[in-house]
């Protein structure tokens, strides 16, 4: 099981800001810099969606390869509408129907692709790590973790962290409570390490089933660690006392088998976000949801679809922030060159 709190980060320090960054595979080692040159790029390819023309030739000549060994809707649509956009060539491959499918080892689709003169390859994976692999195994490709495993999901926590800034500008010091099924979201990984990079005061409530035993032991209340003012709360209640920002995460339907619920029902009535409990929360409180959503499980229809709730933005933003990650990484080489295109 991978561990959210993780020892110092030993991989060479490269960065979006100067360039040197090829591979997005978590955002454990992203400084604030970074985050916020994804945020303002991504404020351009917003703009760029808002024109009746909104293709333009930024990544001409480049390749993505989208690999998925997973189902996927909103993650991989929205890397291959935002490399088209960018007028990449975007090859999708499932594992279904491919090599893959027939044995072929990770090792050797690695080959496979790097024979291909690919440019970047986004990649979502059961296995956590898949993405590392790849990246220590790909001379001249670019990786981007479309999620591993219960690991990381970069991109999106990097698409939350934006849509709480569009509407609460900084979130230093802002109270962001994250309810639901914290042990096996790879979604909750990335934005802890991405919402305490910006400062922000962030709550995990589950039941204690759910909530990773180093939280629950305290081991990340460490001096100096980035992820030491995370709270923990079991009780929704009280969780949600004044936040600023509520996420309810899905309940993955298999952890009722797996004894770690008694029931879907008892877990609703537990820890649903409903009307009366959104209302705990301040009075301009935003509501997001990674995807795709158990109604009436963690979180209620009216709610789901409420005045407060930013889950179709999250789903727009999401191609501009992909479009964003797309140019940084794949477009590092000629930033300078391209800057124009997009503005």
């Amino acid at each position: 099981m991978p561990s959210i709190v993780k020892e110092e980060n030993k991989r060479l320090k490269t960065s979006l800001v100067d360039g040197t960054r090829r591979h997005l595979l978590d955002v454990d080692d992203f400084t604030r810099d970074e985050i916020d040159l994804v945020s303002k790029t991504s404020d351009a390819m917003l703009e760029v969606l808002a024109r009746d023309i909104k293709k333009v030739p930024t990544l001409r000549g480049k390749v993505i390869v989208t690999l998925f060994y997973e189902a996927s809707t909103r993650t991989r649509v929205s890397f291959e509408e935002a490399g088209k956009l960018l007028s990449a060539d975007v090859i999708n491959v499932s594992s279904s129907g491919s090599s893959v499918e027939k044995g072929e080892s990770l090792l050797n689709t690695v080959r496979t692709l790097q024979a291909t003169g690919a440019d970047l390859v986004v990649v979502r994976h059961q296995h956590s790590g898949a993405p590392y692999f790849m990246a220590r195994n790909l001379e001249s490709m670019g990786v981007i973790n479309g999620g591993d495993g219960w690991h990381a999901h970069p991109t999106q926590a990097l698409l939350d962290v934006y849509t709480m800034r569009r509407h609460l500008g900084p979130i230093g010091g802002r109270k962001i409570v994250i309810v639901g099924d914290i042990l096996h979201s790879r979604v909750a990984r990335s934005n802890l390490w991405a919402l305490t990079t910006e400062g922000a005061n962030v709550v995990l409530c589950a039941p204690p089933t759910l909530i990773p035993q180093e939280f629950l032991s305290g081991q990340h209340r460490v001096d100096e660690h980035p992820l030491s003012t995370v709270e923990i709360e079991t009780n929704v209640e009280m969780a949600l006392d004044g936040a600023d920002v509520v996420m309810p995460l899905r309940l993955q339907l298999e952890r009722q088998e797996s004894g770690l619920l008694p029931t879907l029902r008892e877990y609703s009535k537990m820890y649903g976000i409903t009307r009366e409990r959104l209302d705990l929360a301040s009075k301009d409180a935003l509501l997001l949801h990674p995807g795709p959503m158990n109604e009436g499980v963690e979180i209620s229809p009216d709610v789901a679809h409420g005045s407060q709730s930013l889950i179709e933005e999250q789903v727009r933003n999401g191609v501009a922030v992909r479009m964003a990650l797309l140019y940084l990484l794949v477009g590092a080489t000629k930033r300078e060159e391209t800057k124009a295109e997009i503005q």
